[in-house]
């Protein structure tokens, strides 16, 4: 898939592109974020969207810090962890521009005295197919991490290793690439890292909150944790600095990360070669796909391609998803490390931003849900109401059928709760489906209205 070109064909899309008028969250979905970060137990999410090259969302929900309480909001800061990898890459990509250095340079012209430096390139660092060994392949914060490193040390402990495979015949996540990376842009024009990306990109686009996060600690930021298994949120230990430099080390509001997003829907602060670079698929040398560019994963979400990263650092968890065809984005940031709902809440908002015709009513009738629960009911059983079906459907539950789903149902126990959790048009019929809690278990069930409101489909089956 050509994900350069898609980029550029986003902005010849018609404006009823994204169906949604601007992409505020209603009263109900907001309402579905704070419930899903209560059930979740971390401590808050923040959450911003980008529509047709705007900033129109920008809501955080929970709290900042815990003891004592306070409440983020849309200028709290958050660690964006890897989500820092695609602005080394740009870094570089605008170094080449100025002739400072190649993406085809090998390692050894920087540091030839690194593992097989003359057989690996900054593009290998940049795509993870070098084959030097990550440094940090843990979700938890180590000992080792607690004290401060350079840059250097961490690459003289982990590039003087041998390699974990051939240079450009494997895709692995490293860490330590994009740490050699930043190093080698330093080299090459003489600039520190963050001086670089503040004046080529930060200041340009208005992103005032984005720094090195580990050297420039705010009483306004958002404050990290952690969990173990299902307990309570404790203060997590934050890496020291020098680790994360050039591969996770940016902090900023969600906010200032939609500002780069609109910068890569539009086309801004790289020139049309680079920007192919930047998002052009890399492939192995056998010409394996890598669904991965230069610090930016490739892939879709229900077939909308999908330019994305998220990001992970102690006590922090982002996910930033930019949809070319749809010119949008989708940031969720939270300050827990061991929950994943920043995960669930940025795709349940993409869905909810690029697929309207999967939005849940805000008030979904009574009655809907009362039938359906009351089929089911029957349906455990061994019972339907033949009346509510057409012909097709009244084939399909035949006495074998309801054999299997009585006993295979009963031991369940009484339906307690029914959600609609879908609803879309198809072969001329209304499909929905939902979500039913039972007294011991929770099943998926799938239905076919047709427009005399009989059931073409009523299937049942095991919710994971």
């Amino acid at each position: 898939m050509n994900y350069p070109r898609l980029l550029a064909a986003c902005l010849a899309i018609v404006p009823g592109a994204v169906a949604r008028a601007q992409g505020v969250l209603d009263a109900s979905e907001e309402q579905k974020i704070a419930e899903l970060l209560k059930e979740s137990g971390a401590p808050s999410v923040s959450v911003a969207i980008v529509e047709h090259g705007s900033l129109v969302y920008a809501k955080a929900f929970g709290n900042a810090a815990l003891s004592p309480v306070r409440a983020a909001d849309a200028s709290t800061r958050y660690f964006v962890g890897s989500v820092s990898k695609q602005f080394t890459a740009a870094a570089i990509l605008l170094a080449a521009e100025d002739g400072k250095l190649s993406l085809e340079d090998r390692v050894s012209k920087y540091y030839p005295e690194l593992t097989r430096a003359g057989d690996i390139t900054l593009r290998q660092l940049l795509a993870h197919s070098s084959g030097y060994e990550d440094f940090a392949p843990q979700d938890y914060s180590i000992p080792e991490w607690a004290h401060p490193t350079t840059p250097d040390a961490v690459i003289r402990a982990w590039a003087q290793k041998p390699l974990d495979f051939e240079p450009g015949t494997r895709w692995q996540y490293s860490n330590t690439n994009y740490v050699l990376a930043a190093r080698i842009l330093e080299k090459a024009t003489g600039e520190s890292l963050i001086p670089f990306l503040k004046r080529r990109i930060f200041d340009p686009l208005g992103m005032t909150t984005a720094t090195d996060g580990y050297l420039d600690r705010r009483p306004s930021d958002a404050v990290p944790y952690t969990r173990y298994a299902l307990g309570p949120s404790r203060p997590a230990t934050p890496e020291a600095p020098g680790w994360y430099y050039g591969a996770a080390q940016l902090a900023m509001t969600p906010s200032d990360l939609a500002r780069w997003d609109i910068a890569v829907l539009r086309h801004r602060i790289l020139s049309e070669k680079s920007f192919g670079d930047f998002t052009g698929e890399v492939r192995l040398g056998n010409g394996d796909l890598t669904h991965y560019a230069l610090g930016l994963h490739l892939d879709d979400m229900d077939r909308i391609p999908r330019v994305s990263h998220s990001g992970e650092v102690s006590g922090f968890l982002t996910e930033n998803a930019i949809f070319p065809t749809r010119d949008a984005a989708v940031i969720v940031c939270t300050n827990e490390d061991s929950v994943f709902v920043f995960e669930t809440i940025a795709n349940q908002v993409s869905r909810w931003l690029l697929e309207p015709e999967t939005r849940v009513a805000a008030e979904v009738p009574p009655a809907e849900l009362k039938q359906v629960g009351s089929i089911l009911d029957g349906l455990r059983h061994g019972r339907i109401d033949r009346t509510l079906l057409t012909p097709n459907a009244n084939f399909y539950f035949s006495d074998i059928a309801l054999g299997d789903i009585r006993t295979s149902l009963g031991p369940l126990g009484a339906v307690k709760s029914i959600e609609r959790t879908l609803e879309r048009q198809r072969g001329g019929m209304t499909f929905r489906r939902y979500h039913a809690q039972l007294g011991k278990g929770s099943l998926d069930i799938t239905v076919y209205l047709t427009p005399q409101g009989r059931y073409e489909q009523f299937l049942v089956a095991q919710d994971l």
